[in-house]
């Protein structure tokens, strides 16, 4: 069955007219309601600019305080935690999924290409930009730090965030006319389709990382870490400010290098399954 080019636009205006007013409610709530720390109010602006009416429901079950001075207990609790770690991920690796995509389609590259660039992207984006740089200050200021000890969690988080956004992206791309051009609002739906898909795969091994202290989760304004309950969150992490930081056992390497391997065997496993509905080509 074809849909009508008329009836798949009026959805997408309209799904864009929802995105818009998400995304000025969550900015305002977030200057004047909920006391989020700086580069969590940034993830959130992006979450629900890629994400719409979806990333605003997430933000107000996860993140917005009912009431002034609760926030430090509203996202206590573990998952809000993994959601917290979560948002701050995959803001940045789709951030870098779409500027990828950009830059293929204007070069014109074939569809395999345009993975590798998007999935190389994601990675500077999300390591270099949204974890070391943002998240410098709690290693002591130093950026290589930052780098060093974030650089497992951003590669099997974003790993998993590839293998929702994949599928999406490759196979809309082809299937749906103007799929793959950015200048058409099909593109930005398929993208704000493939970050919701990637957010769902990559919660769980989100919420390991959190409770396994090796990623930072949902943080307070006020006390510059995560709330009062939280698994970890950012004073979880190795190295961190040292007057926050909890103590917890080291994960062994053999269990970071089986969640790694696991991440991989997904990401092949998409993969896969997207050759079976578009043909990768690398030329």
């Amino acid at each position: 069955m074809i849909i009508p080019e008329s009836i798949t636009g009026g959805v997408l205006l309209l799904w864009f007219m929802l995105t818009a007013a998400s995304l000025i409610f969550v900015i305002y709530d977030l200057q004047k309601n909920t006391p989020a720390m700086g580069v969590m109010k940034l993830a959130w602006g992006l979450i629900v600019l890629y994400t719409g009416p979806v990333g605003l429901f997430v933000y107000l079950l996860s993140c917005r305080q009912p009431m002034p001075g609760t926030h430090d207990a509203y996202i206590a609790a573990h998952w809000k935690q993994s959601v917290g770690s979560l948002m701050h991920c995959v803001a940045g690796d789709a951030t870098g999924i779409i500027l990828g995509a950009v830059v293929t389609f204007h070069l014109g590259l074939p569809n395999g290409l345009d993975i590798i660039i998007e999935y190389i992207a994601a990675f500077v984006v999300g390591l270099f930009v949204f974890q070391a740089l943002f998240m410098r200050s709690m290693f002591g200021g130093s950026y290589f730090t930052a780098v060093k000890k974030t650089f497992f969690s951003e590669t099997v988080s974003m790993n998993f965030v590839m293998v929702g956004m994949i599928p999406v992206m490759a196979i809309l791309r082809a299937k749906m006319p103007g799929g793959d051009d950015p200048a058409g609002l099909m593109f930005w739906g398929i993208s704000s389709l493939a970050t919701i898909a990637g957010g769902l795969t990559a919660y769980p091994v989100n919420s390991w990382l959190v409770g396994s202290g090796l990623k930072h989760g949902m943080m307070s304004a006020s006390t510059g870490k995560p709330a009062e309950g939280g698994m970890t969150g950012m004073a979880g992490m190795a190295g961190m400010d040292m007057h926050h930081e909890q103590k917890k056992p080291g994960v062994p390497f053999t269990k970071k290098l089986l969640v790694f391997l696991l991440s991989v065997a997904f990401l092949a496993l998409a993969v896969w399954v997207t050759s079976y509905f578009v043909t990768l080509r690398l030329k």
